[in-house]
């Protein structure tokens, strides 16, 4: 895989934390999922969910508690159904091996500004920009992808219009919060990339 022309390139090492499941049908085809954790430098995991062909699956037997390396694309899914998150997001897999490397999470883009960038704070008083990027894919469509910046790059891109395409590398990380539905406070799980480098094009 040539790395140097994608537009939507993620590279991923982490230990599977459950076995595959079966998740839809599309054009006759089978597509399985199941979780990979990564570990961060600071010792959190982030848990994300990586969806593959049954082809590719039956070419390797994929288990709990084993290592793998994916090559794929960050994708996301527009849930219609009314449960869960609203905008799914997960790394379709191309490419699986087993592997004895370093976790390893990192994420190249190259997309167009589809909403205003928001600029915020932290309670700590470090600066944040929230951005949503399009992402074009094959036949038409896009992939909507949630991304923050940090410091000065958050604060330059802040400016930027919508429209803008930018070019960005990161990592896919998920973050758990707390949403009241019908009054009761229930656990949900966001996934955004988190950027290291990010520039307009």
């Amino acid at each position: 895989m040539d790395e140097n022309v994608s537009s939507n390139l993620a590279v991923l090492c982490g230990t599977v934390a459950a076995a595959p499941v079966y998740s839809h049908s599309s054009r006759s085809e089978s597509f399985y999922t199941f979780p990979l954790e990564i570990m961060r430098l600071s010792g959190t995991a982030d848990r994300i969910n990586v969806i593959l062909r049954s082809e590719l699956l039956e070419s390797l037997e994929v288990s709990c508690d084993e290592k793998l390396r994916v090559i794929g694309e960050l994708r996301s899914f527009n849930n219609k159904s009314g449960e869960g998150a609203k905008l799914v997001i997960s790394v379709y897999a191309k490419e699986i091996s087993f592997c004895g490397d370093e976790d390893e999470n990192r994420i190249r883009l190259i997309g167009t500004l589809c909403k205003k960038p928001k600029l915020r704070s932290t309670p700590m008083g470090r600066d944040i920009c929230d951005l949503m990027l399009a992402v074009n894919r094959r036949y038409g469509r896009s992939d909507y992808l949630p991304c923050i910046t940090w410091g000065l790059k958050a604060r330059t891109a802040a400016e930027w219009d919508v429209g803008t395409v930018v070019e960005l590398e990161g990592r896919i990380q998920s973050r758990s919060y707390i949403k009241l539905i019908d009054e009761q406070p229930v656990e949900k799980t966001a996934f955004e990339v988190s950027v290291t480098e990010i520039a307009e094009i």
